[in-house]
């Protein structure tokens, strides 16, 4: 039940993705453009999910565990490091200068555009040089 679910969710989450423009990079770049010609429309978005997210998230967190999960997953790590920042960085300047992001990246695959399916490869090649990397220490 939880694959289910979780695959259930990803559908619900790409098909809001599709339907905000969040998977449209020049929409995403008009946003983030905030001295030029900015286009402040992606702002509903996020405040619509708020709305939505912050009144379920105190429901749900007194809750003893998830509807379709055995137990919640919630790190306990609260130290800003050196692997965050740069993490953090790193995942500004490729949204900032792709557009994207990984969820609408994932979403936008379906659009068969070349450009998209080369950031996705890049992506994933980060994520494996990123535990390469780690594996060294």
């Amino acid at each position: 039940m939880t694959k289910l679910s979780s695959l259930i969710a990803g559908i619900i989450f790409g098909i809001g993705l599709t339907i905000s423009g969040m998977v449209n990079p020049q929409k995403v770049l008009g946003f983030l453009n905030i001295f030029d010609d900015w286009d402040p429309s992606l702002m509903f978005v996020m405040i619509g999910a708020i709305l939505i997210f912050s009144p379920l998230h105190f429901i749900f967190k007194k809750k003893s565990r998830p509807i379709f999960a055995e137990k919640f997953i919630v790190t306990t790590n609260k130290n800003i490091d050196k692997n965050l920042i740069i993490g953090a960085t790193l995942f500004g300047a490729g949204w900032g200068l792709a557009g994207l992001c990984p969820g609408p990246a994932i979403s936008s695959l379906s659009f068969l555009n070349t450009s998209v399916y080369i950031f996705v490869l890049f992506m994933f090649l980060g994520f494996y040089l990123v535990n390469f990397i780690q594996s060294w220490k």
